[in-house]
Order: C-alpha cells, then sequence, then structure tokens
C-alpha cells in the first residue's frame, strides 16, 4: 500500500483504490477507523460475496463515523469508477435508477471507502428482479423487558424454524448484528413478490394466533407489550435487508453472522456477539453455516398449497 497525505493508494485484484482519510474513527467508542473498516470488508470479501453478487445494493453511509448522521444511497454516484458494476432498477414511483451491484472484491474496498458501512441487499438478483430467491422474517426483541428480550427472540426463531419445516421449506437463522435474529428461506426464484409477502403474512398470523402472549404483527411498538414482533416488510419489491458479514452501525462495530440452528442454545449468545474484531477466528474454525443456500432452495408454491390445506398450525405440525 502506497501513501499520499491524508489517503493511501491501495491494490485490490488489479485495481487502485484510493482510501481517503484513512485514519478517520468511523466507529468512536471502540475507535475503529476507516482503514480497519477496509481491511475488514477486504478479508470479509470471500465470504460475503455469494451472497452479494447480482443483487442492487442500497449503500448505508456513514461520513462523519457513527457518532454523525448517516444516509442511505441507492443510485450509482456519478463520481464512482467505470469498473463498478450496476443494474437499472424499475421505480415502483416510475422511471429507473441505475444501482450499484458489488460483483468482487474491489468494488467492497471502495465502498468501504466510500464510508458504507453497510451494503444492503435486495431479495432478488438482477436477472429477475420481480422474483425473490429468498425470504426473510425479521424477529425484533420486545423493549419492555432487556434482559428477558433476546430469549424471546430466539424462542421466537424456533417457532418460526418449525412451522417452516413442517410446510417443506428450509429456513437458515441468522444474527443481524443489531438487536433481533433473520429467519431467511430460500426459494426457488418462482413466485412474484406480492405472493410471497402474502405467504410471509399469513405465517406470522397463523403463530400469532397460536401464541398470542408471545409474538405479534403490530407495527406500532405501543401495541406489541412485551411480544417479539414478526416484521415480513421486507419481502416486497426494492426492500432490502442485511447481508451475512456486513457491519453495522452499532458501537463496536458488530457484523451479522449466519448461524447453525443449535447454536440459539448458546448461554453467551447476543446480538453483539461477533465483531469485526473477532469473526474471524470464527470463519477460521467454522464452516458457513449457509454455504450450502442454493441447494435448500424450494419452490415456494408447495408451501403456499400446505399452508392453505391446513386448518391451523396443530395439524401442520402433526
Amino acid at each position: 500500500m502506497s501513501e499520499k497525505k491524508d489517503s493511501r493508494i491501495l491494490e485490490v485484484d488489479g485495481r487502485e483504490i484510493e482510501i481517503s482519510n484513512p485514519d478517520k474513527i468511523i466507529f468512536p467508542q471502540a475507535e475503529i477507523s476507516k482503514a480497519e473498516l477496509v481491511e475488514y470488508y477486504s478479508r470479509a470479501a470471500e465470504h460475503m460475496l455469494p451472497y452479494l453478487q447480482e443483487r442492487p445494493i442500497s449503500m448505508q453511509r456513514y461520513p462523519d463515523g457513527i457518532g454523525e448522521a448517516g444516509f442511505y444511497q441507492k443510485e450509482l454516484p456519478e463520481h464512482f469508477p467505470e469498473w463498478i458494476d450496476s443494474v437499472e432498477v424499475e421505480l415502483k414511483e416510475g422511471g429507473s435508477q441505475l444501482q450499484v451491484v458489488c460483483s468482487n472484491r474491489a468494488t467492497l474496498v471502495y465502498l468501504a471507502d466510500q464510508a458504507c458501512l453497510t451494503p444492503h441487499v435486495w431479495l432478488s438478483r438482477a436477472g429477475d428482479l420481480d422474483r425473490p430467491d429468498r425470504m426473510i422474517f425479521d424477529l425484533d426483541p420486545p423493549a419492555e423487558d432487556p434482559g428477558e428480550a433476546f430469549r424471546a427472540v430466539r424462542q421466537a426463531a424456533r417457532r418460526l424454524q418449525d412451522l417452516l419445516g413442517a410446510l417443506d421449506l428450509n429456513p437458515l437463522l441468522m444474527l443481524t448484528g443489531s438487536t433481533g435474529l433473520h429467519v431467511v428461506v430460500p426459494l426457488e426464484p418462482e413466485a412474484e413478490f406480492d405472493t410471497v409477502r402474502e405467504f410471509t403474512q399469513d405465517v406470522a398470523s397463523m403463530l400469532v394466533e397460536a401464541y398470542p402472549e408471545e409474538l405479534t404483527v403490530a407495527r406500532r411498538k405501543e401495541r406489541r407489550r412485551g411480544r417479539v414482533f414478526i416484521d415480513t416488510a421486507r419481502n416486497a419489491y426494492a426492500q432490502t435487508a442485511v447481508p451475512p458479514y456486513a457491519v453495522r452501525a452499532r458501537p463496536g462495530a458488530p457484523v451479522a453472522v449466519p448461524l447453525d440452528w443449535d447454536e440459539l442454545s448458546a448461554s453467551d449468545l447476543s446480538p453483539g456477539s461477533y465483531s469485526i474484531q473477532n469473526i474471524f477466528r470464527r470463519l477460521a474454525q467454522k464452516v458457513d453455516p449457509w454455504a450450502d443456500f442454493i441447494d435448500r432452495a424450494a419452490p415456494l408454491s408447495r408451501a403456499v398449497k400446505r399452508l392453505d390445506e391446513a386448518a391451523g398450525l396443530d395439524e401442520l405440525e402433526s
């Protein structure tokens, strides 16, 4: 790496990328600099790229660090180099725009230099943006009881795992690096977003009916009353979600991490268990639980039929 005043030149896969203000502190409490963020994404690229490639990105940027306001940027900025891939996206309100697609390690490093802490990705691929190849249940903890909140989220995840498994789907689990968990289901990209979202809403409603004291679909926090919120809103065209191994804009630079289902029982598991400072120890010791993501993809049509035929949760799980 060569250096200029207030910048460094990093060569990544044959591309020279200027890292501006490398010593700028992005995470004040942990004193993590932009250079350390760039280094993390350079090392994490081999693990992240399978979950980024071919997907439009919404960039969550914090040019002045997480102590200041950040912003989301969807449109490809004019100053981005020509070698960065993009896809033209039709907008719901009409018209279209170019959005970044992260195809390689150099792009991921460049985004980190742009203070993109989290590259949120679409649930569908550039070749067929109307049909997702994954669906997401976002489990948010109740705010009233912080000590028990994450335990409640774990229980909700197990409830979802049982129901989705009964519907012949193959749910996967991810620690979001924020406050909750994502239950993510690989899909064959056959159904459009409206169908997928309706299905997730039906699943969530069935669980809430079965466990009304534990779970809710109420979006307003004051209506949740100590229950875990099952959020299905990400299952829509142009919505995005945090991908595995992405950094979150929270103290300590936590990262989103795929988990095995049996890891839910670990007594020391918490929303911030992994960060850019310890994740590579895990990656050196453990195979990615999502390594067979594509092989787990199932048709939604079969699950929809089973759900429609069932009178309730008891019949599905029997």
